[in-house]
């Protein structure tokens, strides 16, 4: 079969019996499974990978079989097509890749124990059963499960449990669904359920390890997202309930398994008592983003991985609908523009990015394609561009249809803007193909002409080297002047005479109001000047200033040195969305300098006074009654502070670890990771360090280690340093699925980056042979390309993965990345001057 050929051309399940005999203590598996289906030729395969194969029978009898373990396939030859019923019986192990059927570990009153799960997307469905493994070949499945099984042991899957006999336990027939989304897990857990005024079942699950209550805060959140999804869609839930799993050891953050969603504990366990406002925020949005796919990709599900898209980039829309209907208070969309906006607009400015709709047929490839820059965030502005476009009402009712008409089955991208234009009568495919099949975004440039004509010209955005190719896109421009056309389609719009425009608007010119529109915009100076004098700014429009300069200084497009001055106008902005934007830029100038230099010295000094008044303001306790902007712009304010060196900071921060030292974990949770952090940076020794690791291999708070973490790693003793990278590959200490948090802590710090690098290097095959098997393992180079700034490291990085460029699923990611540090490079060689003189003038201001 060439390698466009899907095996569902030849062959369509329309139903499987699926029994699983698992027995943890051997890690082995036998399954049988019998597919019944139409064959459309006589020779035929099915995916299988790492299975055993013993036996394949067509009704009862043997029929003759290859394993074909390159194209992850068992190639079966029938009697004869039509109608057939498959019988495969095979072996498989449980192995610790957190793919497929594994293990995840725990530590339970110092006794380790074991949750067995799954996690099948995008391809490993055939690591625990022989079938089309893809998602057009929509089938239902009959799940029979029996495993070693101990008292008090709990066993869920995607649909209830209809009985149990002689120690197997059956489960509903599910709906027609794709391989990837069966799902079942077992051992002791933990549960709390409720259910929707719908009589939909909810249920969250976790181990023993976590408190009662650190339950409930998902509970509250999932309910009444199914609610608030059931009205938005108009379209049912069509499953008797919906189940949440925090499993201990899980690769991705969250996987949409019908039914029974799996979840990183992090994104779903929370201690109510003290979590910090963006802890909820951020378990809040996850799991709504999760119950969005339900019907956005489970129910309706893209035709193949190219339109991987249409199920992410929707569902990351939604979360923040769901989540801004649920809790209006926290101004949820403010969110999208700091985590979603910025993320896809620096990552899609890196000429060779990938187009959201990108095409892919190899199984590592299929992986590498979930960037989460581009077919998450990205994908997610052009669709609130297309809410924006069509409007709630025409959004609703367009969902309605496309879900009426494609439910049980597949769709493209296509059907989803037909479905939309036909209920709002605009051609919003017209529109939305530019952002789609295009990598890239445009930068509007608008200038005062000569003439006094007011003029707009759109043009590619790159930062760094980038080849302009004419690409144009269809803009939404969101003007504030009435006169602006709505969508912007050509190279060049003039606009009319500025002055009478500036007059009968009576108010600077601004476009991408909002900031909704993926595009930036550079105004000429005197336009940039109006706005910075005259206009009535919101929080959106002070960040967008602030994040289009920024990226318009990465692209060289404006000397960096501009941004400096920028700053100060917006230190004491009360709103937490201005000061992730300042700090966001404040970051950046330290690429500029180098360590213990004057110049970072006086880049500290620069932090301190943008800093010094709200941190009297803010102070390091939350106060009663305080808004949600203060807590949480309280750590990005004294994170400053103790960058700057501030002695009061570093004083208050050792207070607070002194008066809370006989149990840190009461920290607060917003302030907890700076108060360790400073710790260890300022005043730790060997002694703490390892009451610190005591405790993180100890607590299931999921917070608190991430904390512990982050201050463990920022030590600056090399002796502790070595220790660290021992521990990189001491399961018991750093799970697999937080090994990137923890090399990504160590290679920042100055003191432990020449260890963690060579680490990486002397252990990839370890490294590949551990996590390598899914898609969060190119993010280990992406984590690298975003920390390296001098020559010396371009060098050592382009000479030990440039040898790798031929890898499946790493081509991409190290050719950006390459660029990436290539770009940055250059930028402090040509910009660095300039930055830290403005910096040491805005300090003797």
């Amino acid at each position: 079969m060439s390698a466009k050929t899907h095996l569902y051309d030849l062959f369509q399940p329309e139903h499987y019996d699926l029994y699983l005999d698992i027995d943890r203590a051997k890690k082995q598996i036998s399954g049988k499974t019998t597919i019944t289906g139409e064959a459309k030729a006589k020779s035929i395969a099915v995916n299988q990978k790492y299975l055993t194969i013993n036996s394949v029978q067509v009704a009862g009898a043997d029929v003759p079989f290859t394993v074909d373990d390159a194209a992850e396939a068992v190639r079966i030859d029938l009697p004869a097509a039509g109608k057939v019923t498959l019988t495969i019986d095979y072996a498989a192990k449980l192995t610790d890749t957190m793919m497929g059927i594994y293990p995840s570990y725990y530590q339970l009153n110092g006794e380790q124990k074991q949750i067995v799960g799954t996690q099948f997307e995008t391809t490993a469905a055939r690591q625990a059963f022989p079938g089309v493994d893809e998602p057009e070949a929509k089938a239902t499945f009959d799940l029979a499960l029996k495993f070693d099984e101990h008292s008090g042991e709990t066993v869920i899957a995607n649909m209830p449990e209809l009985r149990a006999e002689n120690g197997v336990h059956y489960f509903d027939t599910t709906k027609r669904m794709s391989t990837y989304l069966v799902a079942f897990a077992f051992g002791e857990l933990q549960s709390k359920l409720t259910t929707t005024k719908s009589g939909v079942q909810i249920g969250v699950f976790a181990t023993k390890a976590h408190k009662a209550n650190e339950l409930d805060f998902a509970l509250d959140i999932a309910k009444r997202s199914i609610e608030f999804y059931e009205d938005f869609y108009q379209t049912p839930y069509p499953l008797p309930h919906s189940y949440q799993l925090a499993l201990p050891d899980f690769s991705a953050g969250a996987m949409e398994n019908w039914g029974l969603v799996t979840y990183r504990e992090a994104y779903l366990t929370l201690d109510p008592d003290n979590s910090s406002l963006a802890t909820k925020q951020q378990v809040a949005t996850v799991i709504a983003h999760e119950l969005a796919h339900q019907w956005f990709g489970d129910l309706v599900t893209m035709k193949w991985w190219d339109n991987l898209w249409l199920n992410e980039s929707f569902a990351n829309m939604m979360e923040y609908v769901a989540v801004d209907a649920l809790q209006p208070d926290w101004k949820i969309w403010e969110l999208f523009q700091t985590a979603e906006a910025s993320s896809a607009l620096q990552r899609d400015a890196t000429d060779g990015v990938q187009s959201v709709h990108v095409q892919v047929e190899d199984p590592a490839e299929i992986d590498s394609i979930f960037d989460g820059a581009i077919v998450y965030a990205k994908g997610a502005r052009m669709l609130v561009m297309a809410r924006a476009l069509v409007g709630d009402e025409a959004l609703r009712k367009g969902l309605k249809a496309y879900f009426a008409a494609h439910k049980y089955h597949n769709a493209t991208g296509d059907d989803l803007w037909s479905a939309l234009s036909d209920a709002s009568g605009i051609d919003v495919g017209a529109i939305m193909h530019s952002w789609l099949e295009q990598p890239g975004y445009p930068v509007v440039s608008a200038t005062v002409a000569a003439d006094g004509q007011l003029q707009l010209k759109q043009q590619q955005f790159f930062i760094g080297a980038g080849k302009e190719v004419g690409r144009k896109w269809q803009i939404p421009l969101n003007s504030n002047y009435k006169d602006v056309p709505a969508i912007m389609r050509d190279e060049t719009v003039t606009l009319g005479d500025y002055k009478q425009l500036r007059s009968a608007n009576g108010q600077p010119f601004r476009l991408n109001d909002g900031n909704n529109s993926h595009f930036i915009v550079k105004y000429d100076q005197d336009l940039l000047a109006d706005i910075l004098q005259n206009g009535a700014l919101n929080p959106i429009t002070k960040l967008q200033l602030l994040q289009d300069q920024r990226l318009l200084a990465e692209g060289s497009q404006i000397p960096y040195a501009n941004l400096v001055p920028l700053l100060p106008k917006f230190k004491d902005d009360e709103d937490a969305v201005v000061g992730d934007a300042v700090y966001t830029v404040a970051g950046n100038l330290r690429k500029f300098v180098d360590p213990d230099s004057e110049a970072e010295a006086n880049l500290r000094k620069f932090y301190d006074q943008l800093s010094a008044k709200q941190l009297t303001r803010l102070g390091w306790l939350q106060k009663p009654g305080e808004s949600n902007d203060d807590q949480l712009l309280r750590p990005d304010i004294l994170g400053a502070a103790l960058y700057a060196k501030n002695k009061d900071a570093v004083a208050a921060a050792h207070e607070l670890f002194m008066s809370n030292a006989s149990n840190l974990a009461a920290l607060p949770a917003d302030i907890r990771a700076l108060v360790l952090k400073n710790e260890v940076e300022n005043l730790g020794d060997k002694e703490l360090v390892t009451e610190l690791l005591k405790q993180y291999r100890q607590t299931a708070d999921a917070s608190y280690k991430a904390g512990l973490a982050a201050a463990i790693t920022s030590t600056t003793d090399p002796d502790i340093v070595k220790q660290l990278v021992g521990l990189f590959e001491d399961a018991g200490t750093v799970k697999p699925q937080d090994l990137r948090s923890w090399f990504r802590g160590l290679l920042n710090n100055k003191a432990g980056q020449q260890a963690a690098w060579d680490w990486i290097r002397s252990d990839w095959q370890w490294l590949e042979d551990t996590v390598g098997g899914d898609m969060e393992f190119p993010t280990f180079i992406t984590v690298i390309a975003g920390i390296f700034r001098t020559p010396e490291r371009l060098a050592e990085f382009k000479e030990f993965f440039e040898p790798k460029l031929q890898t499946p699923g790493l081509t991409r990611e190290i050719t950006m990345d390459t660029k990436v540090i290539e770009t940055r490079v250059a930028l402090v060689a040509s910009q660095a001057d300039g930055v830290n003189k403005a910096v040491a003038e805005a300090i003797a201001d």
